[in-house]
């Protein structure tokens, strides 16, 4: 089965304003330059014209092969969070264009990468000849393009997810990228380098056409300590989704809306956005041009289940044999120390041994006698250690005064951070698992079921608890880069920290016991990679004789 690569991209000097796109198909193996589209399409926005040049990079390829998997790398992150079910579709212009990008290849057939725009040469080049073009009153010509001979050829490599900053799985992807080989300089001229004749000086100061899409928070579960019949934990059932997120400016550093708070709602997916429709902004048919010869096809394997089938498989083997043999080390240059959180659980409040719930909407229960002492002995813990630099907690009274006892045991001050509290969980809270079953079975259910779904009484989802979290996880990034800081904050922060850190499936915080006052850690590099450094350690709360 054949495998393509399609490289998409789309501009408008305005935004909107006069727009054009570009694309190009390629072959996975070899980075054989298969097929070229570019159109200019008259006055429209910047994703508009983004999903236009997606839309004629998937047609293209679908012409040389409609059984080829097709790897799709764009350097909008907007596009390629909404085409991978992440992000929500609120643009009108933009859903029948998505909806009809989805529906060119099967399900599965199609998976999307976000690159950066200096690795996006080629379709940018493209997009800028159609521009140009469209400003002489003439279509975009094959014949005339130089955007391949001023492109240095694609190095096949394999795809890079992208993800959050803390998330495994795509901090690993930016150390290979680090080590793979970069395009060259860029030629001079009206079409030259990205960045430097686009016109997009208005979408760099408004960002994505100021429409309001954001990240979705991705799906979690609810903490019932491996099965679905187990109460909640000493915070109530705390769970955990992950989430999509505030990815900061560190993934593309151009495109403020594209990192937006996350949106409550879940995304329905591209294609169950409607049928395909005109949108007004200069459709026609776009100029396709093609090598005389092709490559041969490429055997990636057998299909694999999941998402992305043979394709993902294959990816992650191309990409465990780039680890395993690197060409100039295990890893890039060093990038100082990392920023280590270490993560305590406040300890057991009068709630805690009842397995109430107990988040941050009902009664603030300070620490019980015992909580105390767990505090204590983490303090005690810590302060031998020796290496907190500074103390966060989330606002709640619990974990205050667990956080004030171990601050003043390792002279430190409290800072509070608002973005750590539990989960609301509305008219559940002070109720036990089984009570709430009883009083609310239909809301339960639908909560287990689903991270959106809220506790009765207009409680807190976990995806939006994740979203809250994840925002505060980057600005305590961004403010103790390089240093160790103590967050003390309750089970649903914690663990959402985790599961991001590992890059695990959602079912995997079904398999996660969290102990009042335990500590974990996580050490977040310059790269976006993070490493669990300790989970759920209770050591320190046993008796020293």
């Amino acid at each position: 089965m054949r495998e393509f690569v399609v490289e998409a991209d789309g501009g408008s000097r305005g935004n909107p304003g006069p727009a054009g796109y570009g694309a190009v198909v390629s072959d996975a193996a070899t980075g054989e330059t298969l097929a070229e589209a570019a159109e200019f399409i008259g006055v429209a926005t910047n994703n508009v014209a983004e999903y236009r040049g997606l839309l004629a990079g998937l047609r293209a390829a679908r012409e040389l092969d409609p059984e080829a998997r097709v790897h799709v790398r764009m350097d909008s992150k907007l596009v390629v969070e909404q085409m991978s079910g992440r992000w929500k579709i609120k643009h009108p212009a933009m859903k029948p264009l998505a909806a009809e990008a989805a529906t060119v290849f099967p399900p599965g057939q199609v998976t999307y990468e976000w690159i950066p725009r200096e690795r996006n040469t080629h379709a940018d080049r493209l997009a800028n000849e159609a521009m140009d073009a469209g400003s002489r009153g003439e279509p975009w010509s094959p014949t005339t393009s130089r955007a391949a001979l001023d492109t240095p050829r694609a190095t096949p490599a394999a795809p890079l997810p992208e993800g959050p900053p803390g998330d495994a799985t795509a901090g690993a992807a930016r150390v290979r990228a680090a080590m793979a080989p970069r395009p060259g300089a860029a030629a001079p001229g009206g079409t030259g380098p990205a960045g430097t004749a686009r016109g997009r000086g208005a979408e760099d100061a408004s960002g994505e056409d100021a429409s309001g899409e954001g990240p979705l928070a991705e799906r979690g579960a609810a903490d019932t300590h491996g099965g679905r019949a187990a109460g909640p934990s000493g915070d109530g059932t705390s769970g955990d989704g992950t989430s999509g997120a505030a990815p900061t400016g560190r993934a593309s550093g151009r495109r403020p809306a594209e990192h937006a708070a996350a949106e409550d709602d879940r995304a329905a997916g591209a294609s169950g956005e409607g049928p395909a429709v005109g949108t007004g902004d200069g459709a026609g048919a776009s100029a396709v041009s093609r090598p005389a010869t092709d490559t041969p096809a490429r055997d990636v394997g057998t299909d694999a289940d999941g998402p992305g089938g043979a394709l993902a498989a294959d990816a992650d083997r191309r990409a465990a044999q780039a680890v395993a043999t690197p060409s100039s080390g295990w890893a890039p240059a060093d990038m100082g120390a990392p920023a280590t959180f270490v993560l305590l659980r406040h300890g057991e409040t009068p709630l805690t041994p009842q397995k109430r719930f107990s988040g941050s909407g009902g009664s603030d229960p300070s620490l019980s006698g015992i909580g105390r002492e767990q505090a204590e002995r983490t303090a005690a813990a810590l302060a031998r250690r020796g290496t907190v630099q500074a103390v966060v907690a989330s606002p709640l009274a619990r974990t205050r005064e667990t956080a004030g006892i171990v601050a003043a045991r390792l002279g430190l001050d409290v800072t509070v951070e608002d973005g750590l509290r539990e989960t609301d969980f509305g008219a559940w809270e002070g109720l036990t698992f089984g009570e709430v079953c009883e009083r609310y079975p239909e809301d339960l259910d639908a909560w287990l079921a689903s991270p959106d779904a809220e506790p009765t009484g207009g409680g807190e989802s976990f995806a939006a608890t994740a979203a809250r979290v994840a925002q505060a996880r980057d600005k305590l990034l961004a403010e103790y880069r390089g240093r160790t800081v103590l967050l003390v904050t309750h089970v649903t922060p914690v663990k959402t920290l985790i599961r991001l850190a590992l890059g695990a499936p959602p079912e995997a915080l079904f398999r996660m016991e969290l102990s009042a006052a335990s500590l974990s850690a996580v050490a977040y590099y310059a790269d976006g990679n993070a490493s669990v450094r300790l989970f759920n350690d209770t050591s320190h709360l046993r008796p020293s004789y």
